[in-house]
Formats: C-alpha cells, sequence, structure tokens
C-alpha cells in the first residue's frame, strides 16, 4: 500500500480499512413491538457511508473498504476488538459506554482512531474521554440541550416530568434536570413510571388519574428511551398539554422527515440500499465513514496520526446534510452538529435556535461547552 504523506500535492494509490463492531446488548422488554430494531442497524449506514467513499474515491486513486464483526451476547468484546484492531487502525463501534472504554484501553488501540456511534453518555465526552475516541452520535446532553432550547423559544416553562426506570431513562432524565437549569427552567413535578404497568387497555382509564395531580403546566416531558410507556401517555393526560422528550415532540440526531439541505437524497440513497429508514445510529456510523473519507480526500494520507490531527482542525468540515458543516470538537472529540426538533410526520426546527448565541460557534451552545468539560485526554 503506497500512502501519502500528510500536506503532499498528489494522491498516491491509498487503501483504507475500515472495521465495523457491533457489541450485542439484551434489550427489555417493551409493552409494543411496533418499534424493532433493524438487525443491520448501523452497520447500514456505515455502509451507505463506505458506498459514497468509493464514489469519490475511485476517481482519486482510493481504496475503501469495510469488514464488519458482531459480538453476541455474553462473549468477550475485547478479543474480537483486537483481532480487528489488527487488521486496521479504524473502527466505528456499536457498544455500551463500558465497553466502549474498555476498547478505547486496550494497548492495540493507542495509536487507533475509534468512533462511538451509539452511546450518548456524557461522561464519555467529560471526565471519562479518550484521546482515541471520536463521537459521531451526538452526546444525551446534545439532545437535552436542544430540547431545553425549544421550550424556551415557545415560553412553556411550568414543565413536569415522567421518566423511566431503565438506565438509559435515569441518564436521560439526569440530562434533561442538566439542561432545564442551564437554561433557567425547572420542573414543578416529576414522577416515575410503575415498570409493571401494562397500558395497553387500560390507558384512557389510568392515565389520567396519574397526571392529574400534575395540575396544571406548559409542557410534559417524557423520559422513555426504549419507546415503552410513552405512546400510552399522549393524548391521555389529565390536562391537554404539549408532550416532549422521548415521545411527542423530540430532539433528534436524524429523523425520516428530515429532507432540506440535501438529506432527502441520502435518505433515497439509504433507503435504495437497504429499504429501511435511516436510524440516529446509522447517521452516527456514515458520519464517523464519511469523516474518514474527507480526512483521507483532503489530507492525501492514511496513517491515524495525520487523519486524527487533521479531523480535529479547524480545516476539517464535513457535509453532514444538517444546514451547515460539522466539525469535532478539538477539548473532547464529540462532532458538533444541529439537532432536529421534529415529530413522526414533520421537522419543526433544528437547534441551536435563532437567539442563542456562543462566543465561537453557536453549534457549541449543545452539549458541554470547553469550560464544562473536564476532559484532559485531548489537552
Amino acid at each position: 500500500m503506497a500512502v501519502a504523506l500528510f500536506g503532499q500535492s498528489a494522491f498516491a494509490d491509498t487503501v483504507l480499512n475500515v472495521g465495523y463492531l457491533h457489541v450485542e446488548v439484551p434489550r427489555a422488554p417493551t409493552l409494543s413491538n411496533l418499534d424493532p430494531i433493524p438487525e443491520n442497524n448501523g452497520l447500514a449506514g456505515a455502509q451507505t457511508g463506505l458506498k459514497d467513499n468509493q464514489t469519490t474515491g475511485k476517481f482519486l486513486g482510493q481504496t475503501y473498504t469495510l469488514k464488519q464483526a458482531s459480538v453476541p451476547e455474553g462473549d468477550d468484546p475485547l478479543t474480537t476488538a483486537k483481532d480487528m484492531l489488527a487488521a486496521s487502525p479504524f473502527l466505528i463501534l456499536d457498544a455500551p459506554a463500558d465497553v466502549l472504554l474498555a476498547i478505547a484501553d486496550l494497548p492495540e488501540a493507542q495509536e487507533a482512531i475509534l468512533f462511538n456511534a451509539s452511546s450518548g453518555a456524557v461522561a464519555l465526552r467529560d471526565d471519562a474521554c479518550r484521546a482515541n475516541l471520536l463521537h459521531s452520535l451526538p452526546s444525551d446532553a446534545m439532545r437535552t440541550d436542544a430540547l431545553a432550547q425549544t421550550l424556551v423559544q415557545k415560553r412553556w416553562s411550568d414543565l413536569v416530568m415522567i421518566a423511566g426506570t431503565h438506565p438509559a431513562d435515569l441518564a436521560y432524565a439526569t440530562a434533561i434536570r442538566q439542561s432545564l437549569t442551564k437554561f433557567g427552567l425547572k420542573l414543578s413535578g416529576e414522577k416515575t413510571w410503575d415498570a409493571d404497568a401494562d397500558m395497553r387497555r387500560s390507558a384512557a382509564q389510568e392515565i389520567p388519574l396519574f397526571t392529574q395531580d400534575f395540575g396544571d403546566y406548559d409542557a410534559m416531558i417524557i423520559v422513555d428511551e426504549l419507546h415503552d410507556f410513552g405512546r400510552y401517555v399522549l393524548y391521555n393526560t389529565w390536562q391537554a398539554r404539549p408532550v416532549v422528550g422521548s415521545e411527542g415532540l423530540s430532539a433528534l440526531t436524524w429523523a425520516p422527515v428530515i429532507e432540506q439541505w440535501g438529506a432527502a437524497q441520502l435518505q433515497s440513497r439509504f433507503e435504495e440500499q437497504h429499504g429501511r429508514d435511516m436510524t440516529p445510529t446509522d447517521y452516527a456510523a456514515w458520519a464517523a465513514m464519511r469523516t474518514l473519507g474527507e480526512a483521507v480526500t483532503r489530507t492525501k494520507a492514511s496513517d491515524p496520526t495525520s487523519l486524527r490531527r487533521y479531523v480535529l482542525s479547524d480545516e476539517f468540515e464535513l457535509a453532514g446534510f444538517k444546514g451547515r458543516a460539522l466539525t469535532y470538537r478539538d477539548w473532547n472529540g464529540q462532532l458538533r452538529q444541529p439537532i432536529a426538533i421534529a415529530h413522526p410526520r414533520a421537522l419543526v426546527a433544528q437547534a441551536p435556535l435563532e437567539g442563542f448565541l456562543h462566543q465561537t460557534n453557536e453549534l457549541d451552545s449543545l452539549g458541554l461547552d470547553r469550560p464544562e468539560s473536564k476532559c484532559e485526554a485531548f489537552q
């Protein structure tokens, strides 16, 4: 393989091998099976990104390949990760936060570029950050900050919240509380959902009683990241008020209703290739693959040191079909990106919203800003 030096003016034949590692985790049972998770969730996005890279690469002497592996529940993901790192220093990871950190800490991964395409855990961008781990998926805090901006803009300041008990719900609820504080909002009432309740037949009778003692309010926040009970809360509350959060009006990485800024073309390409809609994990995996393709094209290099330096520089930009160029935060490896505010039928807005300014980049009003992040690995 011929590798061009960083900054050379002419292309050499370049081969970039990328790995995609999926770590299977048990999924908690839910009341409804209307939202099955695709078996190729995430991988399909990486495959679409691969095709996009190959389209450009064939004119520039670049070849891209993708090798994928899946670790069954209960098996050791580190063994598979080591094997994949022996074949390539570029890995896109779909794994829980603790597994991401374990892989990032492997000796074999210290000179690698790893992409987190599935975990929104704020700690990964904060005091648990790793210099070799970049985040193409927005953090939970980016999504909840986007939602809080929407609440401020609509002047919905009297808020109540119903939260589930799954670990993903607990993490999202914590991010919600922090975002409300950040933007000068607070909860006037909060309840925990009964995990044993089955509302499929009794929602019209039980939900009004469950929500009655909230009294009046401007909007109800639903924290149900498994999409388990939240669907039964909509239109059954004691007060007829807007529902936001995990159901109703939501802050989303990606959704089928995003059609502006050329997004319809990406949506169409993805649907043609895979026969379904693109999910947030698909988008994050696509963005990770395209990050590598863009970096190789611009630097004419294929070694992880050169590509990482360029990706974290002010020169890097990724056209992400979100109306603004996407860039990486050089203090914690998070991909800056707008967040869609949408319901299942239409895009309502895109955060950061007008009026939420920042001294350097308005996208940094979403999630951990430089002064807020305790990440020291990128210094």
